[in-house]
């Protein structure tokens, strides 16, 4: 079931320091203009910083995802962490995300000393959304070959996150098309099945992708759930 959210910049968490990894990206730089808009302090980690903007309460740390060491010490001291990172241009995209994904999981446990880790929030895909009929969209006959790589990793992540059971971490499928855009702060959310308004189409910008992520942030709802998002 779905239900209509709208902007709400209002905190009911603790959390005031985020990490977001890949924040140079196209999904990840909106979330970070979200979260520096509701006055959140941000360590964007990127592997090209000049890329990146400079800001108040803006921190930003070029760090390789892979090298887990690195990324584990960039991590130190934010109360969560969210990963819009991808592997879109590289050869072989699943392969690079699954290792980049599992190299994350690994860097944000580690933060546990004592205390839990920090909450993991995780740009998801949304091949793995279920159709009216029960298949998944990355099943269906005509899903685009370019898109392939990115999806199957996105889904091995969802898989690894499912399997956890020392970590808090949500996940957010968008819908099938999202395009650069303001927010609105109007969208539906959902579970596992692909949202699609009533002319069949299933659509977000990245701006309210961003409000969605953020509110999940500042007032969790889908605790160790994935969760989507559309108009």
């Amino acid at each position: 079931m779905s239900t209509i959210n709208s902007v709400n910049a209002n905190t009911s968490s603790n959390t005031n320091s985020i990490a977001i990894i890949g924040a140079s990206g196209f999904i990840g730089a909106a979330l970070t203009r979200e979260a520096l808009a509701r006055g959140l302090k941000v360590r964007a980690l990127v592997s090209r910083p000049e890329r990146v903007v400079a800001a108040d309460n803006l921190e930003v740390v070029a760090v390789d995802v892979l090298d887990t060491a690195a990324l584990t010490a960039a991590l130190k001291g934010v109360d969560a962490v969210i990963t819009a990172f991808s592997g879109h241009a590289q050869t072989d995209v699943a392969g690079y995300y699954q290792q980049g994904f599992a190299s994350i999981l690994a860097a944000v446990k580690a933060q546990a000393n004592g205390t839990a880790a920090p909450r993991l929030l995780v740009v998801g895909g949304a091949a793995s959304l279920l159709l009216p009929d029960g298949s998944m969209v990355l099943d269906s006959p005509n899903f685009p070959a370019e898109y392939r790589g990115s999806a199957e990793g996105a889904f091995a992540a969802l898989q690894l996150l499912r399997a956890e059971t020392n970590l808090a971490w949500s996940y957010l499928s968008p819908a099938a098309e999202i395009f650069p855009g303001d927010k609105t702060g109007t969208f539906r959310l959902g579970a596992d099945q692909l949202l699609m308004d009533a002319q069949g189409k299933s659509r977000i910008s990245n701006g309210d992708y961003a409000v969605a992520m953020l509110n999940e942030l500042q007032q969790p709802s889908h605790h160790n759930q994935r969760f989507s998002v559309a108009f």
